[in-house]
Parts: C-alpha cells; sequence; structure tokens
C-alpha cells in the first residue's frame, strides 16, 4: 500500500552544525533561556537534548549558584546518553564529567540505588544519573528541601502527569511548592490530548518553553531525504501479513502488538519465534545475546535482538551490546515490545514496523524518532504501521473500524508535524511585492493580535492540532461526510472553546483562523508555469495571486488521506467504514446547520433543484437534512412565541 504520508527534505545541514560554543541550533536555543528556573525543552528525537541539559546545568552549577545536578531518565538504557562528555575541545567553558558511582542506571540492587542517591545529596559530589522510579523511591524517604539549590532534569518529561495517581507528577509538583529547584523538562514529543495534562495549566505556566521544530531537524541533516508514513491492513494473524513489509535488507525495529490488544495472540513469545521462522533458521545465538538467523531467501545471515524476552540475564546481555553498537553491519533486526521506543539511539535504523494500533501519539512520534535519526547509511526514513482490517463477521466490527480510522488520523497529525510550514500574511490591493521564501500572502487573512494566541500558536500549536484530530466528532466528520465549511466554521472553533476555555471569542476566531490555514497549507508544494506561480494544497492546484481565506475554508484538510485510502481498501471494508460513521453520526448543531443553509443558493444554481433528503450523495443529504432542522427550529420557535 502506498504512503499516506510522504515529507521531502533539503539536507541544508543546518541543524547539525554548531556555533563556537560547540552548540547545534537547538542547543543554541535552549542555552539563550538558560537562567529560567523551570524550563520546558520540546524537541525532536536526536536534535541532541542530552547535550542541550549539559550546557545549561554546567552554566547553573559554574554561574548560577546551584550545587547539585539530578538527571532522571525512564529506563536504564537511556542513562547512557548523558555520560562524561567532552566539550571544551569544541568551544564550552566546561567538560560534563560524571562519576560512576554516581551513574545509577550502571547498578543492579534498587534499594543500594536509593541510598546512593541519598548519599549523593549529602556529599560534595554534582552530577547524578538515575532512573524516574530511582527519583520516585528516593524521593518518599526525603523532604523537599534537600532540593534547595539542584536542578532536577527529567528526560521523556510525558511520563509526568498531572493524575493524581502518578507519582512522578506527584513528586514534581511537590518540589515547585515546597522547594527552590530548578527544573528543566525535556520530551521529544508532548500531546497533552492523549489522556490526562501532563502538567496542570497553572504549573506550565510556570515553565519557560524552548520549541524546536520537527521539520527544522529533519530539514537540517546531511543525508536523509525523505520520509514515508504509511499502514498495512491484514485478516486473521498480523503473523500472516509479516513477510509482505518485513524487508530485512533494511535495518528495522518491529514493535509487536500490547499482550492486552485484540492483535495479539497473547503469546509474546511464541510470536517472537513465529516471526523468525517466517525469515529464516536460527544458527546460533551469541554470548552477547545477539540471534544469528540465516535467511531462507539467499542464506544471508542476520543478526537479530530479541527485546521481548524478559529473563533478567538475557535482557541485559542484548542491551548491554545495543548499548555499544557503533557500526551499521552490528545489527539488522530489533524486536521489541514496550522497549527500543523512546531515548534509544540506533541511527542506521531506516525502518520502524509497528503491529496494532497505538492510541497514543506521544508513543506513535517516539516509534518514528527511531528512524529518522540522519545516518550515511540511508538517504529514506519508512513508518509501516500494520493493523487489523475491519470485518464484517468479526463482532469487533466497530472498534476495527475505529482503530483504523484513528490510526489515520495519526498519521494526518504526523505529517502536521513532520512537514515544512508556511508564515503567513495578508494580501492587499496593489499589493505587487512578491512573498519571501517559505511566506503565504492571502487575501482576507488576519494576523493573531492577542498575545495568547500568539503563544499558543508558537508553542502549542501540534498539540491543539492533537485534540482537534482526536476529538470523537472530527473523527466522525473527517472522510467527507461533513462539509469542509462545516469543519473549519464549526467544529474546529468548538474543540478551541473547550481547550482554551479563557480565550476571547475574537481570540477563538483568530485561533480556529490560523489552525485551518496552517492544516490546509501543511506540506503543500509552490509549482512554477510561466510567470504564475502555484500551490498545490490537499486536492486543489491554486494560483497564489488568487489564494483567499474563503477558498482555504472551502477545503477539508484532513479528507485527502481517506480518498488514498479508499483506493487501497476493498469496496466492502469501505462500505464498513460508512455504515460504522453513520450509525453514530452527528447530531446537527445549528451553527452546522447555518453553515449548510449558506451553500445551499449555490447547489440549486447548479443543479437547478433543492438538495433530497434520499440523495445517495452523503453532502446533498446532510444539506436536506439542515433544511428540515431550520424547518423544526422555525416551528418551535414560533409556538414558543
Amino acid at each position: 500500500m502506498p504512503n499516506l504520508v510522504n515529507v521531502n527534505y533539503e539536507q541544508t545541514g543546518q541543524s547539525k552544525s554548531t556555533n563556537a560554543l560547540g552548540m547545534r541550533e537547538m542547543q543554541e536555543k535552549a542555552f539563550e533561556k538558560r537562567d529560567a528556573q523551570y524550563l520546558l525543552l520540546k524537541a525532536p528525537p536526536a536534535s541532541g537534548k542530552s547535550r542541550a541539559l549539559m550546557f545549561i546545568a554546567l552554566d547553573k552549577l559554574i554561574n548560577q549558584g546551584i550545587k547539585k545536578v539530578i538527571v532522571a531518565v525512564p529506563e536504564r538504557s537511556i542513562g547512557g546518553s548523558f555520560a562524561s562528555t567532552d566539550l571544551t575541545s569544541y568551544g564550552f567553558y566546561s567538560d560534563w564529567d560524571i562519576k560512576e558511582k554516581n551513574n545509577l542506571c550502571t547498578t543492579v540492587e534498587s534499594k543500594s540505588k536509593v541510598t546512593a542517591f541519598k548519599e549523593f545529596l549529602e556529599s560534595d559530589e554534582q552530577i547524578l544519573i538515575c532512573t524516574h522510579a530511582t527519583l520516585r523511591f528516593a524521593f518518599e524517604q526525603l523532604d523537599e528541601s534537600k532540593f534547595n539549590h539542584t536542578l532536577l532534569a527529567i528526560d521523556e518529561f510525558h511520563h509526568v502527569s498531572a493524575d493524581g495517581d502518578n507519582r512522578l507528577g506527584e513528586v514534581l509538583r511537590s518540589l515547585i511548592e515546597k522547594s527552590s529547584v530548578h527544573i528543566v523538562a525535556m520530551t521529544g514529543s508532548y500531546f497533552r490530548g492523549d489522556s490526562v495534562p501532563v502538567l496542570l495549566p497553572e504549573d506550565e505556566a510556570k515553565f519557560t518553553p524552548v520549541t524546536y521544530d520537527y521539520y527544522a531537524q529533519l530539514n537540517g541533516y546531511e543525508y536523509l531525504k525523505s520520509l514515508g508514513i504509511g499502514y498495512h491492513f491484514y485478516q486473521g494473524r498480523y503473523t500472516s501479513a509479516i513477510d509482505e513489509i518485513l524487508d530485512t535488507d533494511k535495518k528495522t525495529i518491529l514493535h509487536i502488538p500490547n499482550v492486552n490488544s485484540g492483535e495479539s495472540t497473547k503469546d509474546k513469545h511464541r510470536e517472537v519465534g513465529t516471526i523468525l521462522d517466517i525469515i529464516g533458521r536460527v544458527k546460533e545465538v551469541r554470548d552477547d545475546g545477539v540471534i544469528i538467523l540465516q535467511r531462507y531467501t539467499d542464506g544471508k545471515l542476520i543478526k537479530v535482538a530479541d527485546l521481548v524476552n524478559d529473563e533478567p540475564k538475557e535482557r541485559d546481555k542484548i542491551i548491554s551490546y545495543l548499548r555499544k553498537m557503533d557500526s551499521v553491519d552490528d545489527m539488522d533486526l530489533i524486536i521489541a515490545l514496550g522497549m527500543a521506543k523512546e531515548g534509544f539511539d540506533w541511527p542506521y535504523c531506516e525502518h520502524a514496523l509497528t503491529v496494532g494500533y497505538r492510541s497514543s501519539l506521544t508513543e506513535i512520534i517516539q516509534i518514528i524518532g527511531r528512524a529518522t535519526r540522519d545516518s550515511e547509511n540511508k538517504t529514506t526514513a519508512q513508518f509501516t504501521n500494520l493493523i487489523a482490517q475491519p470485518d464484517a463477521h468479526n463482532d469487533e466490527v466497530k472498534l476495527s473500524v475505529n482503530n483504523m480510522l484513528k490510526a489515520i488520523t495519526s498519521s494526518l497529525l504526523m505529517e502536521q508535524v513532520l512537514a515544512p510550514s508556511f508564515k503567513f500574511k495578508p494580501r492587499f490591493d496593489n499589493d505587487n511585492e512578491p512573498p519571501k521564501k517559505g511566506e503565504l500572502k492571502i487575501r482576507g487573512f488576519k494576523k493573531p493580535t492577542s498575545k495568547k494566541v500568539n503563544d499558543i500558536i508558537e508553542s502549542d500549536l501540534n498539540d491543539l492540532k492533537a485534540s482537534i484530530l482526536q476529538d470523537p466528532q472530527m473523527l466522525k466528520a473527517m472522510p467527507g461526510n461533513i462539509e469542509a465549511e462545516v469543519i473549519n466554521e464549526v467544529l474546529i472553533p468548538k474543540i478551541i472553546k473547550i481547550k482554551y476555555p479563557d480565550l476571547s471569542e475574537r481570540e477563538v476566531k483568530e485561533l480556529s483562523q490560523y489552525v485551518v490555514i496552517d492544516s490546509v497549507t501543511r506540506g503543500a508544494t509552490i509549482e512554477i508555469n510561466g510567470d504564475k506561480k502555484f500551490i498545490r494544497m490537499a486536492d486543489k492546484f491554486i494560483n497564489l495571486d488568487d489564494l483567499n481565506i474563503d477558498l482555504i475554508n472551502s477545503i477539508n484538510p484532513f479528507q485527502q488521506a481517506f480518498e488514498i485510502l479508499s483506493k487501497q481498501v476493498t469496496t466492502g471494508v469501505l462500505k464498513l467504514i460508512q455504515e460504522s460513521i453513520e450509525a453514530t453520526r452527528i447530531t446537527m448543531s445549528t451553527e452546522e446547520a447555518i453553515v449548510l443553509y449558506g451553500l445551499i443558493p449555490k447547489f440549486r444554481d447548479e443543479n437547478s433543484r433543492l438538495p433530497n433528503i434520499n440523495s445517495v450523495d452523503i453532502k446533498e443529504k446532510r444539506m436536506a437534512e439542515a433544511l428540515i432542522f431550520l424547518s423544526n427550529l422555525r416551528r418551535e420557535r414560533k409556538a414558543n412565541g
């Protein structure tokens, strides 16, 4: 199946070049905010967040009166990212130097880790690395004042939650309230729309955000040219479809489904064995845990890491091997369940293949991030999601349809995150100045005037889009059964009002307009034909001189992915999808009816009749429903005086 999303990059090398202090573009941007007490760093995988933290932490130790630095990571394998690092050779004024005894990610006994944590706080040592779990357990035995004059860096910050049951969130809130701690929170994905908020709004307002654009990161690479995001559907057991999409000539991370999911056979070890049997014959299992597999097709020997095996001794052996890899030939295929997602550094990975629908956008972008590291062995990165195809004979057909639609909306969000965006300016009459590169001039566009709106656009736009794309009403509307104007002028503003209740009507309108324009034009291309410039967006090819706000409002920014899908699945599956949507239709609101009513004169002019309630065309039927709705509303209001 062709990709739903393809993004091309220019290989500018900018995101990898360094300044006089040895800092990359993102690190320099973060270092400018080093004086902030609470810093929230949102930047993509491989942008150098760990080193950005080193620069900031060393400045706080040397120049800002901070006495200690504690770095907390979600799992031990990530601790290696914060090992001792030579920084002075590249221009910085200090090296990052951590003693082995203070790297608690390398010790075994959890009891000794907590003891070592407490001893560190009482010592003259300056830098400690530990896991989130060690931080939580140690905190239970400490007073908050012990963290005064300390910098606490939390890696993969999305593990924190405002949920009362989230212990890491409790630790953070307690330290903010009762100590003078400084905090650097780092994450490559920050979608609060996943479930509960990462931070409560009043806590988040205390943080100074630093956001580095995903497109800027990938566009500034040296080798990577393109990224593809696609889906492959199967019936029966997923292992029957693995050989169709698993190319063992490409460096691949394969994530099998969670044992509690519908896609799982409930026997994860047998699934791994089946996958290995599909590829070839096991020749040996080396002392370092690497499986040597002889491929059936040509006899080639490939190296496999089994991270599904949860026997501690075997797991530790293969993790140790993976941590030390430094050659493209060291590994070919990694099979994992919950590991090798966030913070896992295998730059040679070309393909992230994931089985089963993932409800968390954070998890999806973390997995994609495993394949988007820049490396000389690849020019293309690929993410493929293998998900169950809806089956009319399956009792869970509704769930299956929902998962398919949600998976596709996830790909749409990834396009919004990973593709280039434009800067927008209003176009006025007699404006003959051509737009600059990366700029779009739009008639009727009004630049947001509110600071609150501009702050959301600057640092929160992707999270807002995540909320929009995950909204149940939006999910039912996106395949094209609802007019684009209703999506853009009714549904999106409604979601914004719920997400940001403190915004005024004017601010909601400003933000909604910006979201629609950015969503419609994201990933669009400019093409030149003679002396004219055209923009290709969604399924339209528009002269830039004619680009106006009404034209943009008439485009469903999300429909194209469903049109691509409709060409790849059977008519039976499409029928199931449509029936599922019809069964849970959006109850018509007055706002939607008014928007649809405004479209009816154009329909009448083109068809010489009014819309028919029995039409097979979904949009025509919806306009007819709007007429009935408004007639009923008029009668009710007349009856009520």
